[in-house]
């Protein structure tokens, strides 16, 4: 049983960076696909960035492509959103979420990712 865990949100003013964690305690991530997505108050989670289990693969929403790279450290089993230039839009709680799956992931949907974390909140204003 994945112990997913988000860290790094926090209060930043427009155009600033955030860079957010998410880590299974400590644990290999090795054979998931971990995606980040996000939720404001009153929308639906939405799909910001994956990375495949092997860090080969990645994809962005439209709306963060340029600003967010989304990386894995295989040491640290850590997977890093790197947020760029933020905007008041990109305020959500931003959560990661876990596949069991191998050279691919989408963040079309939710579905398949079957472990998540708790969140952490990213507060974009000035």
């Amino acid at each position: 049983q994945l112990q997913l865990v988000e860290s790094g949100g926090g209060l930043v003013q427009p155009g600033g960076s955030l860079r957010l964690s998410c880590s299974n305690s400590g644990f290999t991530l090795s054979q998931y696909a971990i995606g980040w997505f996000r939720q404001a108050p009153g929308k639906e989670r939405e799909g910001v960035s994956c990375v495949s289990s092997g860090g080969s693969f990645t994809a962005y929403a439209d709306s963060v492509k340029g600003r967010f790279t989304i990386s894995r450290d295989a040491v640290t089993h850590t997977i890093y959103l790197q947020m760029n230039d933020l905007k008041p839009e990109d305020t959500a709680v931003y959560y990661c979420g876990a596949e069991f799956l191998y050279g691919f992931c989408s963040i079309s949907s939710t579905s398949g990712y079957d472990s998540w974390g708790r969140g952490t909140e990213v507060v974009v204003s000035s």
